[in-house]
């Protein structure tokens, strides 16, 4: 299997499966002497980690990583930071019933087409599980980019939408609720709406809105390896983001130009940010910010009908832990996808500069 690295400069490739042993990631590249400091990468494990609320899985996880190499005295060294999160609390008989039988949206049939054999305990290496790997490196991205700011929350929950620009919140507030939503009453509306989900044994998708600021100007290459671009690649290989968009996005379209178009101020800056903080590929100095779209997840705690092995139509029923809603758990992992990647165009700046 091919495709477990990202990145160029900053490079991660992670390992792992749900109910396996263990979940991690080895780290090229993190240039040496950074200060790290090893309780705020837990921290932001924590963010992601299940059973923190009654409106996620309830799969319990201490999801404590433990670093092997790359870092001493509190300080990287430069080569590879090598990196586990141990799995303890994985109940793979609660996936026995479809040992031979597909779940409908979910990775099982193409796995099987694809490899002849597949891990059908929690999805093996296609779950969701395997996020907390780029959690890890993200949280040790973000420390490299000490100024830049990564605030990503939930904006979205069904139709239950926060029409306020972000400019009008509070991103201090995103943590205050199990939602992850910085108005506190959007947030308590959006949560009962997941709770009584829940009860139906359903699910539901949602959106998360991501600004990043205070981004130098410069970071992206032209035509291939456009900023925008890139974001949209790391955010897309999410488990079940289904969209992408940023700056004035698919609202940009209703649009002329002479309304779209950002009108330059005389030091560089622009009086409007339709652009999203990119133009051309390349990131000019504003701030950069994006909308992710989650699917429902596709496990529902309801009978359904799908095919086995054999092609033969079956019934089956959904067991196990999941999640109603992802995108509360979701927010750390589209901040550090978002890190990972400004990381590595940082390097690649430095490097284009010697």
């Amino acid at each position: 299997m091919a495709g477990n690295s990202f990145g160029q400069l900053f490079r991660l490739t992670t390992f792992g499966e749900s109910h396996g042993k263990a979940l991690g990631g080895v780290i090229d590249g993190c240039p040496a002497g950074i200060p790290l400091d090893i309780d705020q990468i837990q921290a932001e494990l924590d963010r992601r980690k299940p059973g923190q609320s009654a409106i996620v899985t309830q799969r319990k996880e201490p999801d404590t990583v433990e670093i092997y190499s790359g870092i001493f005295e509190g300080k990287t060294t430069g080569t590879p930071i090598g990196f586990a999160i141990h799995n303890t609390n994985q109940k793979s008989q609660d996936y026995s019933h479809i040992k031979d039988s597909y779940r409908p949206s979910h990775a099982d049939y193409v796995y099987d087409q694809k490899y002849g054999f597949r891990d059908y305990r929690g999805g093996g290496r296609s779950s969701a599980r395997e996020t907390a790997s780029r959690v890890v490196a993200g949280a040790i991205a973000k420390q490299f980019l000490n100024q830049i700011q990564i605030n990503a929350f939930v904006s979205q929950v069904g139709e239950m939408k926060l029409d306020k620009p972000y400019q009008e919140l509070d991103f201090s507030l995103i943590e205050s609720n199990p939602v992850r939503c910085p108005d506190p009453e959007m947030a308590q509306q959006m949560e009962e709406y997941i709770k009584a989900i829940k009860k139906e044994g359903d699910t539901i998708g949602g959106v998360i809105t991501c600004v990043i600021q205070n981004v130098p100007v410069g970071l992206g290459e032209p035509v291939f390896d456009k900023l925008h671009a890139r974001l949209g690649e790391a955010m897309l290989s999410i488990n079940a983001v289904k969209g992408f968009e940023y700056g004035s996005g698919f609202e940009g379209v209703k649009m002329k130009g002479s309304q779209h178009n950002d009108a330059y101020n005389t030091d560089g800056t622009t009086q409007t940010n339709r652009s999203g903080g990119i133009q051309g590929g390349i990131s000019n100095g504003m701030d950069i910010y994006f909308n992710v779209a989650f699917k429902p997840v596709a496990t529902v705690l309801q009978s359904y009908e799908t095919i086995n092995k054999e092609g033969e139509r079956v019934t089956a029923q959904g067991k196990g832990r999941h999640d109603p809603c992802v995108v509360p758990r979701a927010v750390p992992i589209v901040e550090a996808m978002a890190a990972l990647l400004l990381a590595d165009y940082a390097l690649l700046a430095r490097a284009n500069k010697i």
